[in-house]
């Protein structure tokens, strides 16, 4: 096993029960960490109704300048109770020093986003700047994300699609609270 010297800058979080201190490049971002969870709609041109899904993000760090991210949901019956899977993606976001993110999610559908943007004042703005897709995945040209720490245990959830032959328009939205 791997024995660090004291001195090693990040010996702590070698140990599973220690939770490294994060990084000063994540300070725009502090407010996200933890796991998020509510409800929210959707709906898109090319599906035959809107629907209600259920969702929950998770943002965590390693004490360097990365937030890593996962978001699951499941759609919902009229009763609100789960139906099925719906989505899942995972990924990481890097932060610069001045507030720039560059993220790259996937999905398992075989769609891998990179997307750039800014956080500042509790906002966190994606946009794609590319889309890879596996052969057999869904055409998807672009998306736009917005996470809005609304009060420090409410964040909004906003996403954007252009697939399809689509152009970029409202997909999904939802409104999570943070859990302990």
């Amino acid at each position: 096993m791997f024995d660090p010297a004291p001195d090693y800058p990040y010996a702590e979080s070698l140990h599973a029960d220690a939770t490294p201190a994060p990084h000063p490049q994540l300070a725009p971002v502090l407010g996200l960490l933890g796991r998020w969870r509510g409800r929210g709609q959707g709906g898109y041109p090319t599906l035959d109704e809107d629907f209600a899904y259920a969702q929950e993000v998770t943002f965590s760090h390693d004490g360097r300048p990365f937030l890593r991210y996962e978001a699951r949901a499941w759609l919902l019956g009229d009763d609100d109770v789960p139906l099925r899977p719906a989505a899942r993606e995972s990924g990481w976001w890097r932060l610069l020093p001045d507030g720039r993110v560059e993220a790259l999610i996937t999905q398992p559908t075989g769609i891998a986003e990179i997307a750039v943007g800014h956080a500042a004042d509790g906002a966190i703005d994606l946009a794609t700047r590319q889309v890879a897709t596996t052969p057999t995945a869904k055409d998807v040209e672009a998306t736009r994300r917005r996470y809005t720490l609304d009060a420090p245990d409410t964040l909004t959830f906003t996403h954007d699609l252009a697939a399809v032959g689509q152009p970029l328009q409202h997909h999904l939205s939802a409104r999570l609270r943070r859990q302990s």
